[in-house]
């Protein structure tokens, strides 16, 4: 697995699901947002806990896990 230091994992913090620097707030939800338009900057204002980084790490580990190859039977 990459380094990603700003993404963690804990089951008692969203049933263990990959969230940023330990918060309530999973990767998956910062990907859905920019998936949907929401712009960096926007995400910011809604939730004033993250960082630029946190997204930015956030999206790296959503990349990381999409880059698996595929082979096909």
């Amino acid at each position: 697995m990459e380094n990603f230091k700003r993404i963690t994992f804990s089951p008692n913090i969203m049933g263990g699901k990959a969230c940023v620097r330990s918060m309530r707030i999973p990767v998956s939800l910062i990907v859905n947002l920019i998936a949907n338009g929401m712009t960096t900057e926007e995400i910011l204002k809604e939730y004033p806990d993250l960082e630029p980084e946190d997204i930015q790490e956030s999206l790296r580990y959503a990349a990381w896990l999409t880059s698996e190859d595929v082979h096909s039977p």
